[in-house]
């Protein structure tokens, strides 16, 4: 019998059409039993040698890991990200590997969204005092009075674009794989990332991590911008040295922070003792509709992919 793994925390086998398929055509599958994000000694254990496609998560898919998992043909990442698969050592060993970049973009970007309006509102500050039986009356900000600088434009980037474009706020963006007449939308400005730095209220994040984006927001970066500014990271966690972020809120150069991705996760550093900051478990994609479109895509790429393979008939 061929083994397949879902290494998701999560994922709803039993509604998903090709995975229903791929069980009738006698396919073992294998989830995670430590439903959190896995170690590279976990998922290596997880896929042994006789896994033959997986459903992969966030979990580091390195080198050793996929040259251990010597019967692997078909990785198909449910969500946008490919930072966590070493690309070359698949391609070296021909494994197919593919995405489901359109699927969670929604979601993510509403939920940046939601972490905006709450740092500009103050809502998590003033909700944490009301439950302590105050009545604060902290003035916020508007969104229309602010200049959003979004790094990375891609499938995510544009949709907060959009929706901060609909509250009246300036927008500009930095991304080094565009030109200004790629971009669909004429309102928002292409600028180096020192301008953003220097001319964003508000700075949110939509870019891969990579060695060259490791930390891209470090004390120097910081010291770049405006006082006060809201900084908003729902991509990578590694994108910012949480170090230097930690000293930036408590020295008052950052107004308010919102973090839905860590380095390590979960999370338990010293920024959870900062009172301007807000925190959030790594939820971006984690919206039943676009949950399940990423599911259904994801097992519908490793489906295809196992086809051409020859692994399994197509009917």
């Amino acid at each position: 019998m061929s083994k397949l793994v879902i290494s998701t925390s999560s994922f709803d086998t039993a509604h998903n059409p090709a995975i229903q398929k791929l069980l009738r055509a006698g396919m073992k599958i294998v989830g995670n039993p430590h439903k959190r994000k896995l170690t590279e000694a976990e998922v290596t254990t997880l896929l042994d040698t006789d896994t033959i496609g997986m459903i992969a998560g966030v979990e580091p898919l390195t080198h050793n890991v996929l040259t251990a998992a010597t019967s692997l043909k078909v990785i198909s990442r449910c969500g946008a990200g490919m930072d966590t698969v070493d690309l070359a050592t698949a391609a070296e060993r021909n494994i197919t590997v593919s995405n489901t970049p359109e699927a969670p973009a929604q979601s993510v970007a509403e939920l940046t969204m939601g972490l905006i309006l709450s740092a500009l509102r103050r809502i998590q500050q003033t909700d944490r005092l009301v439950r302590k039986k105050e009545w604060p009356r902290i003035q916020g900000q508007l969104l229309a009075a602010q200049t959003v600088g979004i790094i990375g434009l891609g499938h995510i980037g544009k949709r907060v674009a959009r929706l901060c474009q609909a509250f009246e706020a300036r927008v500009i963006a930095c991304d080094s794989g565009l030109v200004p007449e790629n971009i669909s939308s004429a309102s928002v400005k292409l600028v180096s990332l020192d301008t953003l730095l220097a001319e964003s209220d508000i700075i949110s994040l939509h870019l891969p991590y990579s060695e060259a984006t490791c930390h891209l927001l470090d004390s120097h970066a910081f010291e770049r911008m405006k006082p006060g500014v809201i900084v908003i990271n729902a991509a990578r966690g590694g994108l910012i040295d949480e170090v230097a972020l930690n000293q930036a809120l408590t020295d008052g150069k950052i107004g308010v922070a919102a973090l839905d991705v860590f380095e390590e996760e979960p999370y338990t550093g010293p920024l959870l003792t900062c009172e301007n900051i807000i925190l959030t478990s790594h939820i971006g994609s984690l919206a039943k509709e676009s949950r399940l479109r990423m599911e259904i895509e994801a097992a519908d790429n490793l489906l295809r992919g196992l086809i051409r393979t020859g692994l399994i008939k197509d009917e």
